[in-house]
């Protein structure tokens, strides 16, 4: 799975969106959720068919819970990284929208309530109930989603 933590952002597909951002946002001021959520279907980290189920679609969208969060929480963004000159650290400015919101709640419930794929399962779900951080995991998850409801509900 490629993951060192709980959090979607302490994992590779979860670096793979970061450097993503940090490309797209490199010469950019402000972040927008709704733009970066589009940035996402186009480039294929998310899909806006919910039958269509992936494990990184799954990564890609706690990722950006846990950056949504981070942000409205710190007033920042805080994690990892190497290049300072591309950091999205240095961006102040999140532009949210209660649509964005909406799509990333639901997403989130659909993981919880491990929607199944055509094959019966959901591979994320599947993969973190084999280590021994599940209930750590499905805490974190939990936690996402009360989060991202509060903020629709402000």
């Amino acid at each position: 799975m490629g993951a060192w933590g709980i959090k979607a952002l302490e994992s590779d597909a979860g670096l793979d969106v970061i450097d993503f951002l940090e490309d797209y946002y490199n010469s950019k001021e402000n972040l927008v959720l709704s733009e970066i959520i589009t940035q996402f279907l186009k480039e294929g980290f998310l899909t806006e068919d919910k039958n269509d189920i992936d494990f990184y679609y799954d990564n890609s969208i706690m990722s950006l819970a846990e950056l949504v969060i981070m942000f409205t929480e710190n007033r920042e963004l805080d994690y990892d990284n190497e290049d300072e000159n591309r950091s999205l650290r240095k961006k102040r400015t999140f532009k949210i929208d209660m649509k964005s919101l909406e799509f990333i709640l639901q997403y989130l419930v659909d993981i919880k309530n491990e929607k199944p794929d055509e094959n019966g399962e959901r591979e994320y779900v599947e993969l973190w109930k084999k280590s021994d951080f599940y209930e750590d995991w499905k805490r974190h998850l939990e936690s996402l989603i009360t989060k991202v409801d509060e903020k629709l509900n402000t």
